[in-house]
């Protein structure tokens, strides 16, 4: 018996160990091997004179038997010389596939897939021997590796007609913890053949057992076992765009399980330049059940040369669009020793670039042409793409916030930021919005009136999430955001006037309801905004009243306040009442403060401190 070297031994320990997360690759590893041979023989068609390449004849075949436990997998490519099999399967991390690369010139699609040698002692992780009977391509003599582990290997003589390569692996019996009958089970190989190797451009065939009905008795069934083909060779995304239909994708959407809706739209990538690649991703019509919970996992399908290599691929998508589901494709990405994982390198920066960019190009596409569709996606993602618009600093502003959506007070539909500012009056300082739980309620809001007296739009900002993005955008097209709870509007008005000298004038008044409030205001002064209303309240600084409600109602709440001011409509007969009690009946003007103020957080639907004690101040009233 031959011994592996010693780091070679170490590395398959490893290996078998560590290295890949589930057993069930080992099949996937084995097939892209028989693949690669296959290739080989291809190639060596083109260069050689003489030799021909019938496709018909290259294939691999998968076959279990269930009494001696063994699993063995074929195929009719270019097979091993005993020199090669030493080399290959004798050092670890020997790749023959990699330095046939390099000596292959070629560039006509037919990759060869693998890069690193690891892949064939996958084997280990289900089989605790493994048998490699081959016969290299114009040979007289077949050859046999037989290995039971990191102990070592033997190759000797062996019988086999025709070239290519049989792996046999004895399958591990079970344990309490671990059962590996599944890998002798038809449906359970074909299962894995379909997930990983589905793509593979050579037919994988297995002999498949059924029922069907007799062709001589009606009602009756008989037993059949039959060679089928069990992948389907040629991946949708290889083929022309223009020999596919929109049922065509869909139907490849359902099949991957991408999810059980029916996807607004589809995107289908065929790049070839700075990075080689093909992609096809679908924008969900729904949002899964578990999108907005730390449980969801973003990422798109990767596969190498029609071999899946990740079940979600996270660094291929952005967050502000981990809604999207689809699958890549590249021959130039750089995998590590497991094909599991990738190595973080320029390609994949690329191709996630070129990704994001489509993705966004094709929602501009949905919202200028397809405004149903794009609201319809809207009201199911639209939330993550404000979300994007925050997080970070607001470093991702600029690619998102021309897709962003809000409800306008003219329109009464939902409206772009680009729409809104190219109907804007030429007076017109700022984009004004406003904060609530509803549009109903905004609707109702006293600090709407002078900017809608004015004649100006106004956005309606329902979600928790609106105005925190708001602010981080801040100015869109020269035009800075202001709410209409700010304390400068920048309208000009007669009620300005009004208000600057009804200040003045009751500067007394205004700062002894400051007084009797005992710090739950900033300040009380005159408002220049309100027409009918009696009170409302206003913020000053960053901290808006409605980001103050939504810091406090999140589980680590810390009581933070925004610096409120209480506005006193001096056009309102309660103003008079105010004046009327000032310096003649204390009692009185506590009382009209407290109600007034009550009244203003009930507005802005804040709670009330004491609702008992208002409750008692309505009854006084009433008295």
């Amino acid at each position: 018996m031959q011994q592996f070297k010693a780091e070679s031994k170490r590395l398959l320990e490893m290996m078998i160990n560590s290295i890949y997360t589930q057993r069930e690759i080992f099949l996937r590893e084995l097939i892209s091997n028989a693949s690669d041979a296959i290739d080989k023989m291809y190639y060596k068609a083109l260069t050689e004179e003489g030799l021909t390449f019938n496709k018909e004849d290259y294939f691999i075949k998968i076959t279990a038997d269930k009494d001696k436990r063994t699993l063995t997998i074929s195929d009719t490519g270019i097979g091993m010389t005993p020199e090669e099999l030493e080399n290959n399967l004798g050092v670890i991390a020997k790749s023959g596939s990699l330095a046939f690369k390099k000596e292959t010139e070629q560039k006509d699609g037919h990759n060869i897939i693998g890069q690193f040698g690891v892949g064939f002692y996958s084997a280990f992780m289900v089989a605790d021997e493994v048998t490699v009977i081959s016969k290299a391509w114009g040979a007289n003599e077949a050859y046999r590796w037989h290995s039971e582990g990191a102990e070592g290997y033997t190759i000797e003589p062996a019988s086999k007609e025709t070239a290519g390569t049989d792996i046999i692996l004895h399958i591990k019996a079970n344990t309490e913890e671990d059962s590996y009958d599944e890998y002798l089970e038809t449906y359970r190989l074909r299962a894995i053949v379909k997930k990983y190797s589905d793509f593979i451009r050579y037919p994988i065939k297995m002999e498949i057992s059924g029922q069907r009905p007799k062709a001589d008795a009606e009602g009756e069934f008989e037993s059949y076992t039959e060679e089928q083909t069990v992948n389907s060779m040629v991946p949708i995304w290889r083929k022309n765009k223009s020999e596919l239909k929109d049922e065509d994708y869909e139907n490849f959407y359902f099949e991957k399980r991408y999810g059980f809706d029916k996807p607004l739209k589809h995107i289908h990538i065929s790049a070839d330049g700075a990075v080689v690649y093909n992609a096809i991703l679908f924008i969900p019509e729904n949002t899964p059940f578990d999108y907005y919970t730390k449980e969801f996992e973003k990422g798109l399908e990767l596969y190498s040369n029609g071999v899946l290599i990740m079940d979600k691929c996270g660094d291929l998508l952005p967050d502000y669009f981990s809604f999207v589901k689809g699958m890549v494709d590249s021959e130039d990405l750089s995998l590590n020793i497991s094909r599991e994982l990738l190595q973080h390198d320029r390609q994949l920066k690329l191709i996630a670039k070129n990704i994001k960019n489509k993705i966004k190009s094709q929602l501009q596409s949905m919202l200028k042409d397809e405004r149903d569709s794009y609201e319809k996606f809207y009201s199911a993602f639209g939330r993550q793409l404000k979300f994007g618009v925050y997080n970070d600093y607001g470093v991702n502003k600029d690619d998102l916030q021309d897709l962003l959506l809000f409800y306008s007070s003219k329109e009464r539909k939902l409206v772009s930021l680009n729409e809104y500012v190219s109907r804007m009056p030429e007076d017109q300082k700022f984009i004004y919005y406003a904060t609530g739980s509803s549009i109903e309620r905004i609707d109702r809001l006293p600090q709407t009136e002078l900017v809608s007296d004015k004649g100006y739009e106004i956005l309606y900002l329902t979600e928790d999430i609106d105005e925190f993005a708001i602010k981080i955008i801040a100015k869109y097209k020269e035009k800075e955001f202001k709410s209409v709870s700010s304390g400068d509007l920048g309208i000009e008005s007669d009620a300005e006037d009004q208000a600057a000298d009804e200040q003045q004038d009751s500067k007394e008044l205004f700062e002894r309801m400051q007084q009797l409030l005992d710090g739950k205001v900033k300040s009380v002064k005159a408002s220049k905004r309100l027409k009918s209303h009696p009170v409302c309240l206003s913020s000053e600084g960053e901290l808006t009243i409605e980001m103050e409600k939504i810091l406090n109602a999140m589980p680590n709440g810390q009581e933070v306040k925004a610096d409120k001011v209480l506005e006193i409509n001096v056009n309102h007969e309660v103003f008079q009442s105010l004046k009327k009690a000032f310096g003649q009946d204390e009692e009185k003007l506590a009382l009209f403060t407290n109600l007034l103020y009550n009244q203003a957080l009930l507005i802005e639907g804040l709670p009330i401190q004491d609702p008992v004690a208002f409750t008692n101040d309505i009854c006084k009233i009433m008295a």
